[in-house]
């Protein structure tokens, strides 16, 4: 959706998410197209169920065990992370990309130190001889897994198609009875070639599955062997680096300890001790991750996020802070590990409008030091109206508007986006706010035509026959609506929306949004 000639440090194409609900199959997220470039903060704005977290969890690979991506791609570092499978996430997730979840008081453990949650993550992967070893097998560790998931995925695809089958032949067996009535040798007939489809699809899956699995196995017996021997060549060279640093540390240490026998001097055997654990703790440093460092680690991006007497409090409780101090917590767990991406899914809900701007301005801060790429998930417009490079308006699983802040802002096109401009209170605006009525479908049976026809005001006739093709207003702007057709009436803006960007457009000596 955008000219950018630069490459995306993560693009979503045509993502789809449903999940299995008791009242059938919903979807959660419908065709999101977006990218987010490196050093940018990109906002993803609706109200609550519109799917946008829903999306980022997929990109962390986190969503719960009854979602599933239908579709689409979500291409990082040349990968689509809705093909790998879970060990390649455990070398991206945290480490690559990092997420600050809402709601912080849920986020943390009521009953766990905060330093401890804040260096499990690192303590965990802390030993290096360990890491080294995974590093060096991880491609063909990847290898033999990606396989393995794209094979489950692709039996499980058609498993879920022939399911789809069997809930659409449940629907249509009771259309049937309600059509043929009394005409029992008409039921039977039509009734007979539903069972015979669903028959055809099965026996087709089953020969997919048995495809399938055999012609992985010689592919997965191809990639074993392949891991074995790197296995062993890992073992090999991680002993061998594991030697090398101690004989390093004992060559070092040796004429030190041979000189603290042979000195009675009590100021020159403490600099020989000195000098002795100083090489000590570097050896033990380039084997593995200690506590006393990974507490300095955890006190220094404390301090970082803005948390005094770091030192102090690294051992209280999550009770002990209050929401805001909480919600700096979450940011330092996420940015302990260093990840290049930083989702943060409405990290100020909850927070006094006080507190909301610190924390916008924490992370516009660790954004410009630590060079981040932002993803920013909020229901509010206001919260990001000053931090946003770039917006995407979703609603109903979708993106209905996409575009540079300034344009969304000063140029807004679609009807929800005037709708959620329009709920912002504005000291400056005369005009009284507006609700927004009714509220958004039910997404089990997803609406015919526009999704948010029913709840706007500019709602044509063919907004509830066909949905709207998506309109480019600029190279960087897009939006999905009717209103923008060539056949389309002419309709302004809510006078409120139109106000407010009159009087932004003032206070930042701008002229017709330029």
């Amino acid at each position: 959706m955008t000219n950018k000639k630069e490459l995306p440090v993560i693009e979503v194409r045509d993502l789809n998410i449903s999940f299995s609900t008791d009242h059938g199959r919903l979807h959660a997220v419908r065709g999101v197209n977006f990218e987010l470039y490196k050093g940018e903060v990109l906002a993803i704005v609706g109200e609550s169920g519109s799917g946008k977290s829903v999306s980022a969890k997929a990109i962390m690979g986190i969503l719960p065990p009854n979602g599933r991506i239908e579709d689409g791609e979500i291409l990082y570092g040349g990968e689509d992370l809705t093909q790998i499978s879970e060990e390649e996430f455990h070398r991206i997730r945290g480490k690559k990309v990092g997420m600050i979840f809402q709601d912080p008081l849920s986020s943390l453990n009521p009953i766990m130190r905060i330093g401890k949650q804040i260096t499990e993550a690192i303590l965990i992967n802390g030993n290096k001889l360990k890491e080294m070893y995974r590093e060096l097998i991880a491609p063909e560790v990847i290898a033999l897994s990606n396989e393995k998931t794209k094979v489950a995925a692709k039996i499980d695809r058609s498993a879920f198609e022939l399911h789809k089958l069997a809930e659409t032949h449940k629907a249509s067996h009771q259309a049937l009875k309600a059509k043929y009535g009394e005409d029992k040798d008409g039921l039977k007939v039509a009734l007979d070639k539903l069972r015979a489809d669903y028959a055809s699809a099965k026996a087709t899956h089953k020969e997919l599955v048995k495809s399938t699995k055999a012609a992985t196995k010689l592919v997965q017996k191809e990639l074993k062997a392949e891991l074995k021997v790197a296995k062993k060549a890992a073992k090999v060279e991680v002993a061998t680096h594991a030697r090398t640093l101690k004989k390093d540390y004992i060559e070092q240490v040796t004429p030190l300890k041979l000189r603290l026998k042979q000195t009675s001097n009590r100021e020159t055997k403490k600099a020989i001790k000195t000098e002795i654990n100083v090489i000590k703790t570097a050896y033990i440093d380039k084997t593995r991750l200690t506590k006393t460092v990974a507490k300095q680690m955890a006190v220094q991006v404390m301090e970082e996020v803005g948390i005094p007497n770091a030192a102090r409090r690294y051992k209280q409780f999550p009770f002990e802070f209050s929401g805001g101090m909480r919600q700096r917590i979450v940011i330092a767990i996420a940015l302990i590990q260093n990840p290049d991406i930083l989702i943060c899914d409405e990290p100020t809900t909850a927070l006094d409008v006080t507190i909301q701007a610190q924390i916008l301005e924490l992370i516009l801060k660790l954004k410009r030091e630590r060079e981040l790429s932002v993803i920013f998930i909020t229901h509010d417009l206001g919260v990001v109206a000053n931090m946003a490079d770039r917006v995407a308006v979703m609603y109903a699983g979708k993106i209905v508007e996409y575009g540079k802040a300034d344009e969304i802002f000063y140029d807004p096109r679609h009807p929800y986006t005037w709708a959620l401009l329009s709920s912002i209170p504005d000291v400056d605006s005369k005009e009284r706010l507006e609700a927004i009525p009714g509220t958004p479908p039910n997404l089990v049976y997803p609406p015919q035509g526009d999704a948010f026809a029913l709840r706007s005001k500019y709602a044509m006739a063919v907004d509830f026959i066909e949905e709207a093709p998506v309109f480019k207003i600029s190279e960087t702007h897009y939006a999905q609506t009717w209103l923008l057709d060539e056949r389309a009436p002419k309709v302004e803006m809510p006078k409120i929306v139109s106000e407010r960007i009159r009087i932004s457009l003032e206070k930042a000596g701008k002229k017709d949004g330029k």
